[in-house]
Parts: structure tokens; sequence; C-alpha cells
């Protein structure tokens, strides 16, 4: 009896150390965020996305206009939290911001976005 209690617990402890290293897979990038231009835009996207499922970690660089997120991959994706930041109100690579969600931003934000947009000039036909 003593042998089936000794071979069940190993078994267990086996099968803990296999499912928690399986959950342990991550992910990390680094996501390009030119409409995060300020301290607030960084506060409120390093706040919700980190808040996010499956996010572990969030750091927003203003000067680099970048975002490295550190996620679980069996809880979220890059493009979920892509298109989190985009819900937020800024771009994300190549997924632009949600339209209702930038018209909520405070005007300091939303002069950034449209200073960007009147630099780039528009290709003529």
């Amino acid at each position: 009896m003593k042998l089936f209690y000794c071979s069940f617990i190993t078994f267990f402890c086996f099968v803990s150390v296999s499912f928690s290293q399986y959950q342990k897979a991550i992910g990390k990038a680094i996501i390009k965020t030119p409409t995060i231009q300020c301290d607030i835009c960084k506060d409120k996207v390093e706040f919700f996305i980190s808040h996010t499922e499956g996010v572990s970690a969030v750091k927003v660089n203003i000067r680099q206009k970048t975002t490295a997120v550190t996620w679980l991959n069996d809880r979220t994706s890059l493009e979920n939290i892509k298109v989190a930041i985009a819900n937020l109100g800024y771009d994300a690579d190549d997924i632009e911001a949600e339209e209702a969600t930038f018209k909520r931003l405070p005007k300091s934000c939303k002069l950034h976005k449209e200073v960007i947009k009147s630099a780039i000039p528009e290709v003529k036909q």
C-alpha cells in the first residue's frame, strides 16, 4: 500500500511540474506605438495592458515610440495585445487606433496624433 501511495505522489508531482513548465511558455515582442507621445498615454497603456489576461509585463518607451510586452502564450497572443492597444485609442504596429476611443482621449493626446498625420505627406494619384 505504501508503494502505491509513493508512486501516486511521484506521478502527481511529475505531472504538476510538467504542466507548470507548459504554462510558463512566454512570448516577448516590441510593438511600434508611434501615437504614444506623453506620460499620460504611457501610463494609460501600461496600466490597462498590464491588467489584460495573460500579460505579465509592459514597458512603454516614449522616446523610441515602442512598447515592450511579455505574455503567456496559452492565455493571449501578440495580435490580441495589439488590438487591446488599438482599443485604447493608440496605433500598434499595423493596427490603427479605434476611432471612437481616439475621440475620447484627452486633447493633448489627440494633438500628438494629428501632428504625426500632418507630418506624413499624402501620396497624390
